[in-house]
């Protein structure tokens, strides 16, 4: 088995990393760095939770020479802005004894200030598709010295809909480039991307997209429904010992804010909340107490959590049951960051339970059921999304038979505007409309007059 100790590095290098603690590089970051360091295109595919920042910024870093030029030479996109901020603070405690300049910059925040920082000079940005856009039509920022571009998270960031962002990106720079994509699926819309702006990439596939992680321990519950979800959550999270750092993740930010208003009433302040509609110091806030473990419980939504590196959770709670399967395996992978033991729990209604076989066919794997505990009240209330919409029975959805219930209009209602009745008597009188700006009226006018 290799260690950090058998790559190429400098002594700065070296010392960051026995710094942060790392001895044995994962199968990831093994087998990118001299792919990286060899300047061809490379697509890597591995699970979440395996080192990809690391495995992309380690050969960068190594081969970054340094340069007082204003214009940055490495750029990485990354789909969220808490990933941004993320990545930045994980590239400065990498090149903690090498003297780079490193800026994010994110949407939400004041432009102006991103420019004027980016105009003091950078050798790596890290950034979101949308604002580096903006910035760069501002001419705040420019592209012709970006020899190395990443793109973290690219599934991700083509189902938020990048894809016109990214591809204009592409267009604005250079054409000698190493083009890195990093990504957990392989998803069509990858391909189309890869086929279209790579060069003959050489692939690193480390885990397949339905691979569970070994170290992983799944099982699942059948529930009724909402409310009855929230009453057995509740009663799992009241053993803090075991339940000590939770992850709980939703399918959309409305629910997440009504499961967050639920577990609040039993747990106060130690539960939060992250989804895309809160603000940018609510997020980071979230994420710097869940980490420190002042809030234990982290209700979030999928997109939200995607890449995040949340430290030591001992339980991911699937919520509801995600319709992507690969979804499910995003999820589960926080538990499991850096080869720490993790439990994931599913949470499944009977509407849900094709999403549950769906998963279970990817990973080829049947997640084990545990009884619905007895002392755990089912509730009979039910959710907006779960309610039966009633449907008047004289006014069915049905377009036989509608013309009937249309009568003729009256009268009054046969009326078209045709402008006020003043202008109606100069048309008539004078043949066309009466203006201001028609100086052949006006000298008509006069010769009358005269």
């Amino acid at each position: 088995m290799s260690t950090f100790q058998d790559f190429d590095l400098s002594k700065q290098l070296h010392y960051a990393i026995e710094d942060l603690g790392f001895t044995t590089p994962t199968p990831i970051q093994e087998q990118s760095f001299s792919v990286i360091r060899g300047g061809k295109d490379v697509v890597g595919i591995a699970q979440t939770g395996t080192g990809k920042t690391f495995a992309y910024m380690l050969p960068l870093l190594r081969d970054l020479k340094f340069s007082k030029q204003v214009n940055p030479r490495i750029l990485v996109l990354v789909p969220t802005r808490e990933l941004v901020i993320q990545v930045v603070e994980q590239i400065e405690l990498f090149a903690k004894y090498i003297n780079v300049r490193i800026v994010g910059v994110y949407g939400g925040v004041n432009m102006n200030t991103q420019a004027q920082s980016l105009q003091q000079g950078a050798d790596i940005v890290v950034a979101t598709p949308g604002r580096l856009y903006d910035l760069v039509l501002s001419r705040a920022l420019q592209l012709k010295s970006i020899k190395k571009l990443v793109i973290d998270e690219v599934d991700v960031m083509l189902d938020l809909g990048f894809r016109f962002q990214i591809t204009n990106i592409f267009e604005l720079l250079p054409e000698q480039r190493q083009n890195i994509m990093f990504s957990a699926t392989m998803t069509d819309d990858v391909n189309l991307l890869i086929d279209d702006f790579f060069i003959a990439p050489h692939k690193i596939s480390i885990a397949v997209s339905g691979t569970p992680l070994d170290n992983i321990s799944q099982t699942c519950y059948a529930v009724q429904n909402f409310y009855t979800k929230v009453n057995l959550l509740t009663h799992l999270l009241k053993d803090k010992e075991i339940y000590s750092k939770v992850l709980v993740f939703i399918s959309n930010k409305r629910i997440a804010d009504r499961l967050f208003d639920c577990l609040q009433k039993d747990f106060g302040e130690e539960v939060a909340v992250i989804h895309s509609n809160k603000t940018q110091n609510y997020r980071i806030r979230s994420i710097e107490n869940f980490n420190t473990g002042e809030n234990r419980i982290l209700v979030a939504t999928d997109v939200m959590a995607r890449g995040l590196d949340l430290d030591m959770i001992t339980h991911v709670f699937n919520f509801n049951t995600p319709n992507y399967p690969e979804n499910y395996m995003h999820r589960i992978g926080r538990a499991g960051r850096a080869k720490a033991k993790g439990n994931a729990v599913l949470f499944y209604t009977k509407k849900e339970l094709e999403y549950k076989e769906a998963i279970e066919k990817l990973m080829n794997y049947e997640i084990p059921q545990l009884e619905f505990p007895e002392e755990v009240e089912i509730s009979t209330q039910l959710a907006p999304e779960e309610q039966t919409r009633i449907r008047e029975v004289n006014n069915p959805l049905k377009t036989e038979g509608l013309e009937k219930g249309f009568h003729e209009k009256k009268e009054k209602n046969k009326k078209t505007n045709q402008g006020g009745s003043y202008r109606r008597e100069i048309a008539k009188k004078y043949k066309k409309p009466k203006t201001r700006g028609d100086k052949n009226f006006n000298r008509r006018n006069k010769k009358k007059r005269k």
